[in-house]
């Protein structure tokens, strides 16, 4: 199952995401985890350490191995060069899984008690006033379109915070998306700008409130929400401790916590992978962006990528997943 984790920036959802990665790892199940926002702390919370997190190589910066590597034999893609983050799987493309050990995954991926983390990479000096972050985020969008996980298989991943995500189709290219919220006007705002911008394109999304203390909190973000409201979590003295830098065991979580991880991980697994509406999402965004500025901007039809015979569920149909 694909997971984003979304919401206003201080809202908790970095930190969410990687006690919900952790959860996940004492089962034990496979688990990839993308940190796909421009504040690069997901592996901090995962307990990697400074020195790891400076080896691991990012994805931002190596575009073009991760294209050559999943266009495969794709006849309908010439040369790595005219390749894009929308660029969606055909005859001859590379598909993968999570639990695999292909040479991306063991390139970028590093591994933390029983997690294997990516990074799109920071913002660096040198893109400033010349690219913006979607540039690098890029990265996880194309391997998300390539990726055909289980049932059984998680990837999670840490979003730009806010509605930065509606800048390409990366906001449909998951199963579920957690849009985690404070008890705040502001933070509150940003679901319903998500919620606003996502209706139409039959996003499953449910809404995680975190730093609840009171009855009247609950009731303040369920008036917003209504329905959507998952579960929540209060004040922690475990998170607060995470946040200095303390990694302690799950078992001292607080117990109210981790019930709500149940919670989201049984909404998770109740969810049905739709491969034709991953497909077809996947082209439609691919035409509009190489209408818009794509073919403009490489000098070539890149809708031709497209193969129109090309069916992502029956392929899969045929092996086992």
């Amino acid at each position: 199952m694909k997971i984003a984790f979304v919401g206003k920036g201080g809202s908790g959802k970095t930190t969410l995401s990687a006690l919900f990665c952790r959860s996940l790892a004492c089962f034990p199940v496979p688990i990839l985890a993308f940190d796909a926002d421009i504040n690069q702390h997901l592996g901090e919370a995962l307990g990697l350490s400074e020195h790891e997190l400076a080896h691991i190589p990012a994805l931002g910066l190596e575009m073009e191995r991760i294209k050559e590597y999943l266009r495969g034999s794709n006849e309908r893609i010439p040369r790595a060069s005219v390749m894009t983050k929308t660029t969606p799987p055909g005859r001859g493309s590379r598909l993968w899984r999570v639990r695999e050990d292909n040479a991306l995954l063991s390139y970028f991926g590093r591994d933390s008690n029983g997690v294997k983390l990516l990074v799109t990479g920071p913002f660096q000096e040198q893109d400033l006033g010349l690219k913006c972050y979607h540039s690098k985020v890029g990265a996880v969008e194309l391997l998300l379109n390539h990726c055909v996980e289980g049932p059984d298989e998680y990837v999670v991943v840490d979003m730009t915070a806010g509605a930065d995500s509606f800048a390409s189709g990366l906001f449909t290219r998951f199963d579920i998306t957690f849009l985690v919220v404070e008890p705040t006007r502001k933070s509150l705002g940003v679901y319903r700008q998500y919620a606003e911008y996502a209706r139409g394109y039959d996003v499953h999304l449910q809404v995680i409130a975190n730093k609840v203390e009171t009855e009247d909190d609950l009731t303040f973000v369920r008036k917003y929400v209504e329905e959507n409201l998952l579960t929540w979590f209060g004040r922690s003295s475990y998170v607060r401790a995470m946040e200095k830098g303390e990694i302690l065991p799950l078992t001292a979580l607080e117990e109210d916590a981790q019930v709500a991880l149940a919670v989201m991980k049984r909404a998770v697994d109740g969810c049905s992978q739709d491969w034709e509406k991953f497909y077809r999402q996947a082209v439609e965004f691919h035409r509009r962006n190489a209408l818009a500025w794509m073919n403009t901007s490489l000098g070539e039809d890149v809708t031709t990528q497209i193969a129109p015979s090309f069916s992502l569920s029956a392929m899969l149909t045929s092996v086992s997943l």
